[in-house]
């Protein structure tokens, strides 16, 4: 089954700090995003990585999703973390979001979505060979104060083997 990929803005910027967005297609093929997630990292927001994610966005491999979106849910969350929990309820089959925040998470997890991080991004990549080590990776995002929990790090570096 094709997994129906959506994106938040936190995982956008850190894999794009660590030169990680090109791991994307490799891992999905196509991943969308949220206009609100987009307004939220482009243009001119001083989010780390614009152009990066400019330049993903110019590939169209990761695509702005069209539609507008008309939620009616409402959780205690910004507007891109909606978005994403709407658009996978509305794929829920083949849904998988990408996403950071603890709160946007276990909403989507309650709602029944799956749900991965930067870090399993990470481990993807490592396990994929699309990076060498993971833990070179991890020094990256966090010498740029972009914060992961230990021990999640830690359980995707037992998971890889390093």
């Amino acid at each position: 089954m094709t997994r129906f990929v959506i994106i938040d803005a936190s995982p956008l910027i850190g894999l794009a700090i660590v030169n990680g967005l090109v791991w994307l297609p490799e891992l999905f093929e196509i991943v969308y995003l949220p206009e609100s997630v987009k307004q939220e990292v482009l243009p001119g927001k001083t989010a780390r990585g614009e152009s990066e994610i400019a330049h993903a966005i110019d590939s169209e491999w990761l695509k702005v999703w069209e539609e507008p979106i008309k939620t009616r849910l409402d959780f205690d969350l910004d507007a891109g973390e909606t978005d994403c929990i709407y658009l996978g309820l509305n794929h829920a089959e083949q849904a998988l979001l990408i996403m950071d925040e603890r709160a946007g998470r276990a909403v989507a997890k309650e709602k029944g979505l799956f749900v991965i991080g930067t870090a399993a991004i990470i481990g993807l990549a490592k396990r994929r060979g699309l990076i060498t080590s993971a833990r070179e990776v991890f020094e990256v995002l966090h010498s740029s104060d972009f914060r992961i929990a230990a021990d999640v790090i830690n359980q995707i570096l037992a998971s890889v083997n390093e």
